[in-house]
């Protein structure tokens, strides 16, 4: 489950509203390509701005449809304890497999704090947690002598998503925590260097565009055959850049639309893209030979 090609999965709206057929259909097209195990509720599907009700209701229906054919692993997170306590617990009764719980953004926790707040957290539940480390958006980096503290505290902290250009942190955290603790990478042009100092996949955006392409570069980097995973990554490049032009998640989810696979709804403060954006990432969509139908 927390390895290869996680796809950080959209949550659609259609007029105003959580769209759950999109969000159907979209389980079944990860399930259907072969995606490692889906994320609900993180940064890539607008967890920021669902109400509680919502992104309880979204876990639930996300398990009920994977039907255990494929893990669904909920975001979590929060900036008080307490939220990201209620959440987790939530995500374990509705039988999630494991929960992502980022560190608190905009308080500024210093690394006791951190420690405090991610051992409180799992220790409230029995699922495997992910520490999702993401400095650029929360202004605060978990220091791996911190995971290392915490993974001696409590067992089923199991692994942390990087979004972190930092390779010598990835080479840090590998080598003090070892191989039973899973990195993933948080950015997908940084899957392959991240899996090159042994990272064991990615949690990936692109993964909602192409889920093949990226599972064939994770299975390709975990059974060491870097020949491969670098020439899918120099294929995939322009992409992993293109859904970055503007905010996540609103490239990846105007992707979607032009296939054909939600609207093209986000909630404020995320607009639309700009034109001449847009153009720009229907160019690099064209040139990977998708069918879109908008």
């Amino acid at each position: 489950m927390l390895q290869g090609s996680v796809v950080a999965l959209i949550t659609p709206f259609k007029d105003g509203q959580v769209d759950y057929q999109a969000l159907a259909n979209l389980i079944e097209f990860h399930v259907k390509a072969g995606t490692d195990a889906i994320l609900v509720c993180g940064t890539t599907g607008e967890s920021p701005t669902l109400t509680f009700e919502e992104h309880e209701k979204v876990i639930e229906f996300a398990v009920k449809q994977a039907r255990g054919r494929i893990p669904v692993i909920a975001g979590t997170g929060g900036n008080a304890t307490h939220e990201a306590i209620r959440l987790t617990r939530h995500a374990q009764e509705a039988g999630a497999d494991a929960a992502l719980v980022v560190v608190p953004y905009y308080n500024k926790p210093t690394q006791r704090g951190l420690y405090e707040h991610f051992t409180a957290v799992a220790k409230e539940v029995d699922i495997p947690v992910v520490v999702y480390n993401i400095p650029s958006r929360t202004c605060t980096e978990i220091a791996p002598d911190t995971l290392l503290k915490i993974r001696k505290t409590c067992e089923n902290v199991v692994g942390s998503k990087e979004s972190t250009g930092n390779m010598d942190r990835i080479s840090e955290l590998i080598s003090k925590l070892g191989d039973e603790f899973t990195v993933l990478s948080g950015d997908d042009s940084l899957t392959l260097p991240m899996m090159a100092l042994g990272a064991k996949g990615v949690v990936s955006v692109a993964n909602n565009v192409v889920p093949e392409r990226v599972k064939r570069l994770t299975d390709a980097a975990l059974r060491g055959d870097f020949n491969e995973a670098r020439r899918l990554h120099y294929e995939l490049y322009p992409l992993f850049k293109a859904l970055f032009i503007e905010t996540n998640p609103i490239p990846v989810k105007t992707a979607l639309w032009m296939m054909g696979m939600c609207e093209k709804e986000f909630r404020l403060p995320l607009t639309p893209m700009s034109p001449d954006n847009e153009e720009k990432l229907r160019s690099v969509l064209r040139s990977l030979g998708l069918n879109l139908k908008r």
